[in-house]
């Protein structure tokens, strides 16, 4: 039989959550959660029911990231086995109002069985465990306890002791950012008593610990009146997932009677059938941090320490052990989650992201321009891999002589370019599947890198095989896309540099072809500010509606140039030269127009009061030639019915292009008004001209598929003057017949276009020109 409280707590739980992951909330909602929006009130008087309180909870969480977040926001998949952690959390409330007796009892069964399957299912014999929320906060009451162990007068006289001999803690350079200043702390120590390890730099991986400088370090200290006390470890750098030499480092404590502690995300794998030898090791220190929530997906669950010693009253007073039994109900949630998913469960969870791990290793091997930091290609459950293209061949880019002063900054300036593309890499990759839980990760020595870690995020993100090779594909569409735009950086800033009007911008920060700024001559003031201001506003805007595949913006939101233009990546077919052309020429004629708009208002005036002046003129003139008498209005219409006067309409109109005033006596004569003086043509690109309808802008290949075309044609039209020149061969039996017959007899399609092709010609050039084009495309 069920407890029936056991039964609605998990009823009650069941319903709450179902109400918490519902994401579908009525419009009504909506303008209720607008009204009480980060508006604290006061408390009601009669309460409020549960549907009412988890309303609110559910409008909380969903509230801020969906309507301010660009990107989707994604809720952790919690899964039955979520269900059961949360549901422990319940329990241990209900059950902490037991009696003293019946919550000994329980929660020494639950502490046992925990520590017993987790000691088992890691290979750590003999041990006991310490459940803690903080994953910092194993570590910390570890150190306590080796300075209790250590200092043996510790517990009365306190700090006293330790000034006769400095504890000293070695820490490697990889662990943790703010890991030993946060023991410092927490310790009362003061900073000298952490010593950080520097790792490997001649031998080995870079982010392994070096052993024979930890060595050194510890038999100075000791020469110094220093006590060695405790050594961090990782079986998994927080970066790149390397792991330390444990089996040399357990033999350097054993020789200066240290503590060895070991952290990291590798040691899950101590959980499968095959262990590499390297994290086997940890099997044998003598205590270790384990974060069975991320690698199990299990929410709120407590991380736990694993540890050996023989002193349950030092372990008392560290704080690993407590007698009060409420504190050990906080092994409830992860006892009732390990019993659920049980030991094949956990190994399959553990396996299946190490399988993950490998599916993308073998990928990424079969990719240029691909570069992994992997520590066991084997087994390794963490990938971190970067985009490095190894030789640059600068010479093949279009305009190869360059001066030593560009090429030494190019290449000074490469290591913060790779960083900038592969945090653009990174970012690309988690936005198109964010399946993946891909991440960056800045090493020390390699830069910025794209990291992969399944076990840390496989089991909340619900990661598969096809996520990965999904990953696989978008990576493979992002690679060219990065080479072409690192080799046309540099031609790019060389084109922009020659071309008069334009102003290259360096910046490292940016991920894309370059930035670009239009700029004239003159005062550098502020209305000359305002002015580049509103010409590269303008520009950006015209740039954004040509037919291209390139992206302009103004650049980032925050830190980024003023009054630029910030080009985005591009692909190989890029022509860089008419790209520059066309923004030089745009930015040209903006800058025209703004000039002209700025003239328009002073010439108009004039214009009109010159019109004025001419219109008083003219009919001062009309009443002379008309008489007197024609003015007078009865006088006037008589005289004008006798003898009519006839008079040519007199106006003016203003040319707004040459800035003149003009008679419009031809306008009257041929009924239609005269176009003037032709303006001249409107700076543009020739590739526009030549760009066909549905065509893309930028390509190499359109310049020269167009060149081809217009080469064929007058080809072609040579051939036709040729054949019309040449007098026809009869075969025997046959008579000539004249022109215009033949032309009735062809087809018609053909006949127009041959006297299209005739017209053109005549009309465009002259034969000799024909002859001298066909001479220069033989040469």
């Amino acid at each position: 039989m069920v407890d029936p409280t056991l039964a609605e707590m998990g009823k009650n739980l069941n319903e709450a959550m179902k109400m918490l992951e519902d994401s579908q909330r009525k419009e009504e909602e909506n303008v209720k959660k607008y009204a009480r929006k980060d508006i604290p009130g006061p408390l009601q008087g009669s309460g409020q029911d549960m549907v009412s309180i988890l309303q609110l909870v559910q409008n909380l969480m969903h509230g801020e990231e969906e309507e301010e977040s660009s990107q989707a926001y994604r809720l952790q998949n919690v899964g039955e086995q979520g269900h059961m952690a949360l549901l422990g959390h319940s329990l241990a409330a209900y059950i902490s109002v037991l009696d003293k007796e019946r919550l000994r009892k329980l929660t020494t069964r639950i502490l046992s069985d925990t520590t017993l399957w987790l000691c088992r299912l890691f290979r750590y014999e003999n041990g006991s465990a310490y459940y803690h929320e903080d994953d910092r906060e194993g570590l910390l009451k570890i150190c306590r306890l080796v300075i209790h162990t250590c200092y043996e007068d510790y517990t009365v006289e306190g700090f006293n002791v330790l000034c006769t001999k400095q504890p000293v803690i070695y820490i490697s350079s990889a662990a943790r950012t703010g890991l030993g200043q946060a023991l410092c702390n927490q310790l009362g120590l003061p900073l000298s008593c952490m010593c950080h390890v520097p790792c490997n730099t001649m031998f080995g991986s870079q982010h392994q610990m070096d052993v024979a400088l930890l060595d050194r370090l510890i038999k100075d200290d000791v020469e110094c009146g220093k006590l060695p006390l405790l050594l961090v470890a990782n079986a998994g750098t927080p970066g790149a997932g390397h792991t330390d030499k444990l089996g040399r480092l357990k033999e350097l404590c054993e020789q200066y009677k240290m503590w060895l502690h070991v952290e990291g995300v590798n040691l899950a794998t101590l959980a499968l059938g095959y262990v590499s030898s390297s994290v086997l090791a940890a099997t044998k220190c003598d205590s270790m941090t384990l974060t069975l929530g991320s690698w199990l997906g299990l929410p709120a669950v407590p991380a736990v320490t694993l540890y050996r010693h023989e002193d349950p009253s030092l372990s008392l007073a560290a704080g690993l052990t407590s007698s009060q039994p409420v504190e050990k109900l906080r092994a409830l949630p992860l006892w009732l989650s390990l019993q659920y998913l049980g030991h094949d469960g956990i190994v399959e969870r553990i396996k299946h992201a190490s399988q993950l791990s490998q599916r993308l290793l073998e990928n990424l091997k079969n990719l240029d321009f691909i570069k992994t930091s992997v520590e066991d290609e084997l087994s390794s459950p963490v990938v971190v891999f970067k985009f490095f293209q190894k030789h640059l061949n600068r010479d093949q880019t279009p305009h190869a002589a360059q001066t030593s002063a560009i090429q030494h900054r190019v290449i000074s300036n490469e290591g913060h370019i790779y960083d900038t593309f592969n945090q653009w890499l990174g970012e690309q990759l988690a936005q198109l599947v964010p399946a993946s839980g891909i991440d960056v990760v800045e090493l020390e020595d390699e830069g910025t890198c794209v990291r992969f870690s399944p076990l840390m995020t496989s089991a909340v993100l619900g990661t598969e095989i096809q996520d990965v090779d999904q990953l696989v594909d978008c990576l493979k569409m992002k690679i060219p896309v990065l080479t072409s735009t690192l080799q046309l950086r540099e031609e790019f800033e060389q084109e922009v540099r020659r071309t008069v009007g334009l102003l290259y911008i360096e910046d490292l920060s940016w991920p894309g072809l370059g930035i670009v700024s239009y700029h004239s001559d003159g005062k550098n003031d502020d209305n000359q500010e305002k002015e580049l201001e509103k010409i590269n506003t303008e520009l950006l805007k015209k740039l954004n509606e040509l037919e291209s595949d390139l992206t302009f913006s103004l650049g980032p939101e925050f830190g980024g140039q003023k009054n630029c233009i910030y080009i985005g990546m591009v692909t190989e077919d890029l022509d860089v030269s008419e790209l520059v052309e066309t923004i030089a020429a745009t930015g040209r004629e903006i800058e025209e127009n703004s000039r002209l708009l700025e003239n328009m208002t002073e010439v108009v005036r004039k214009g009109i009061q010159e019109a004025q002046l001419q219109l008083q003129k003219a009919n001062e003139e009309r009443l002379l030639e008309e008489g007197l008498l024609r003015q007078i209005p009865v006088v006037g219409s008589v005289l004008n019915w006798f003898s009519p006067f006839q008079a040519s309409p007199k106006g003016r109109t203003f040319n707004l292009t040459a800035g003149s005033l003009e008679s419009t006596e031809s306008t009257y004569v041929s009924k239609a008004q005269g176009t003037g003086t032709t303006p001249p043509p409107t700076p543009t690109s020739s590739l526009a001209k030549q760009r066909h309808s549905g065509q893309k802008i930028f390509k190499r290949g359109l310049r020269n598929s167009d060149a081809f075309n217009e080469t064929s044609s007058v080809g072609h039209c040579d051939d036709l003057e040729k054949l019309a020149q040449r007098p026809p061969t009869l075969s025997p039996g046959q008579e000539q017949r004249p022109l215009e017959t033949l032309k009735t007899e062809l087809p018609k399609e053909v006949l127009q276009a041959t006297n299209k092709d005739t017209e053109d010609i005549q009309s465009s050039r002259s034969p000799n020109d024909c002859t001298n084009v066909e001479q220069g495309n033989q040469r």
